[in-house]
């Protein structure tokens, strides 16, 4: 990859300090693509993922950027428009990848307005608002991917996830309609809905507790839970051309889970 391109094609990864974010953005950028990556907690994620990319021989770059307040979306814009300009000479974005969010794990009954409202704000409002407050950047032809959940589809329904499905159940249905209403600039709108994947979601629940693994394991097709790099694959995929012929569609990246 060369550090000189200044044509580089670049992509916006928010929530990308860890997980399937971080797993997005190394995959991206080894397809020669630049990125930008987010974060709200936790800057030193953000920058050990900026750091791998580059010490791979990619081009990166990371903002600070709190999903759940969209009054901060304008000032965001501005602060990429001076990356794009100062790390690439770029006035353009190719695709935006919305993942930042957090898990699920609240049972109905124990269910709060705020808890439901803070779902709301970073899981469905957030990657909406933010994708408008972008899209003048976004370049013709360019791509949107939201990150959903395999919970949104049948045969995954577990206890705790009602107000975190419900979310991401919208955000799956908001792709398919902003895949039609960008389709006149031939913007690719889609969707990529993960199984259990390793990530630090759950206030890092795998880690804390790995007795879940093997049910959920269990559960998967491929006998395993899913990785970030997996995920990011395919993210990766929905961001290039080899996807240009797909649009409005949620693409289901679990290892078979819940077959």
């Amino acid at each position: 990859m060369s550090k000189q391109n200044t044509d580089q094609r670049i992509v916006v990864i928010t929530g990308a300090s860890s997980g399937i974010g971080r797993g997005a953005a190394i995959e991206i950028a080894a397809r020669d693509m630049g990125v930008v990556v987010t974060y709200n907690a936790r800057p030193e994620g953000a920058d050990r993922t900026v750091e791998e990319i580059r010490e791979a021989g990619g081009r990166a770059a990371a903002l600070p950027l709190d999903f759940s307040r969209t009054e901060t979306f304008p000032d965001f814009a501005r602060a990429l428009r001076d990356v794009l300009a100062t790390e690439w000479g770029a006035g353009r974005l190719h695709a935006l990848v919305n993942n930042a969010g957090f898990g699920g794990g609240r049972g109905f009954e124990e269910m709060t307005v705020d808890a439901f409202d803070d779902y709301y704000r970073v899981l469905l409002r957030g990657p909406y608002f933010l994708t408008q407050a972008l899209l003048p950047l976004i370049e013709d032809g360019g791509a949107i991917v939201n990150t959903s959940s395999s919970s949104v589809r049948p045969g995954d329904t577990e206890p705790g996830f009602s107000g975190y499905a419900a979310m991401k159940g919208g955000l799956v249905i908001a792709t398919r309609f902003l895949a039609k209403e960008l389709s006149s600039r031939s913007i690719r709108v889609n969707a990529v809905s993960p199984g259990p994947t390793r990530t630090r979601l759950g206030d890092n629940a795998f880690e804390r507790f790995p007795e879940l693994i093997d049910g959920l394991a269990a559960k998967t097709a491929f006998g395993r839970i899913g990785e970030p790099a997996d995920v990011g694959k395919v993210i990766a995929f929905l961001v290039s051309d080899d996807s240009a012929w797909i649009t409005g569609e949620d693409i289901q990246a679990s290892g078979g889970y819940s077959l």
